[in-house]
C-alpha cells in the first residue's frame, strides 16, 4: 500500500532542488492558499492556511520553474505527470491536521520531504509517516490522506506529485 524510501535523491541532487527553493537570492515564487474549511485553533478559529507553487498542472500550465524538480521526476519514471506542487506550513504554536483529501483521483501520488520536522502525513487507515527530509513515500492516490504543519522548526515542506506509470 505505501512505499517509503529515505534518502530518496543523491546527497548533491537534494541538496541543489533544496538550495534553489529556499535561497533567498533565487526569489523563489510562494503563493497563498487559505484551506476551504476552518480547523480549531488553541486562540481562535483561523483557517490552517499554507503556501504553494503549482510546477505543473496538466489541466492548466508549466511554472517557468518546473526545471527545478527535474533530478526527482528523473527518479520517479512516470509516463504521464498529472500534478507536481509545492507546499510550504509555517510553523505554528499548536500541531494541527488539514483534512482527508485525495489530489488527483486513480494514479499514484508520492510526497516528497524537504525538511525534517514533527510534521507528518497521515492515512485514513491511521498509517502516519514522519516529516523527514529527502523521504519520499507512493501510495495509490486515493488512498486518502491529510498533513501538518510544525511546532518545532520554522517550516514544514513538501513536494506533492500525482502521476501514472
Amino acid at each position: 500500500m505505501f512505499k517509503v524510501k529515505d534518502n530518496f535523491l543523491s546527497k548533491e541532487e537534494f541538496n541543489k532542488l533544496y538550495n534553489y527553493i529556499f535561497n533567498v537570492d533565487n526569489q523563489f515564487p510562494w503563493f497563498w492558499y487559505d484551506a476551504k474549511e476552518p480547523i480549531k485553533n488553541y486562540k481562535s478559529d483561523l483557517t490552517q492556511y499554507q503556501f504553494c507553487h503549482m510546477f505543473y498542472n496538466l489541466e492548466v500550465s508549466q511554472s517557468s520553474f518546473y526545471y527545478v524538480i527535474n533530478d526527482l521526476l528523473k527518479k520517479l519514471r512516470f509516463k504521464y505527470l498529472i500534478r507536481a506542487k509545492i507546499n510550504l506550513n509555517p510553523y505554528s504554536e499548536k500541531l494541527s491536521e488539514g483534512h482527508f483529501h485525495i489530489d488527483v483521483p486513480n494514479c499514484l501520488t508520492a510526497i516528497f520531504y524537504l525538511n525534517t520536522n514533527n510534521g507528518y502525513t497521515l492515512f485514513e487507515n491511521n498509517k502516519k509517516i514522519n516529516s523527514k527530509k529527502n523521504r519520499l513515500v507512493v501510495f495509490d492516490s486515493n488512498l486518502k490522506h491529510k498533513g501538518t504543519n510544525t511546532t518545532n522548526k520554522k517550516f514544514r515542506s513538501v513536494i506533492n506529485l500525482n502521476y501514472v506509470v
